[in-house]
């Protein structure tokens, strides 16, 4: 499939999902109240992040998806402070490398380059994500660990460093030129 036919196939569902959402939105008024109450201001960023990989769809680039998917996700982090009231935890901030892996993966699967994208993305997603857990059990926010809470950073940092060692052995060279 050529970056054009991708492009128009992006751009086919998300004008589908608008127009679905507007079906149902008439068919159901309830939905509209539902979703007043819980669209609150950083639903706004949010937004635009889906704005931006719109333009990016109708502009015919797909490497937007990576802005946009790092828009939505601070949309995202600031949605679950204004809901939860929880500003202080500051270690939501290190899933931003995640979204910048989850919009090459979006932007690799848009511009046909999924297979060149999909090793750094997924590698910087995990990072990410460990980074997340790490931070998020330092603070004493893995209650749901129970008595294990505590070996979480341990785990994790040993997991990584093993996932560092394994990768760099197993890692194709690269021909210079």
């Amino acid at each position: 499939m050529n970056r054009r036919n991708r492009t128009q196939l992006g751009l086919g569902i998300v004008l589908i999902l608008a127009a679905a959402w507007m079906i149902a939105s008439r068919l159901v008024p309830d939905l509209n109240n539902m979703f007043a109450q819980t669209f609150t201001w950083p639903m706004w960023i949010i937004l635009a992040g889906a704005l931006i990989l719109l333009i990016g769809l109708l502009v015919g680039s797909p490497g937007m998806a990576v802005p946009a998917c790092i828009v939505a996700g601070v949309g995202g982090i600031l949605y679950y402070y204004d809901l939860t009231g929880n500003w202080e935890e500051w270690y939501f901030w290190l899933l931003i490398p995640g979204f910048v892996g989850v919009g090459s993966l979006l932007s690799g699967l848009l511009g046909g380059t999924l297979r060149q994208e999909a090793r750094g993305s997924l590698n910087t997603i995990f990072v990410s994500l460990v980074l997340f857990a790490i931070f998020a059990a330092l603070v004493g926010k893995a209650e749901w660990l129970g008595p294990y809470a505590d070996y979480l950073p341990i785990g994790l940092l040993f997991i990584l460093g093993l996932w560092l060692i394994l990768s760099s052995l197993f890692r194709r060279p690269r021909s210079e030129s």
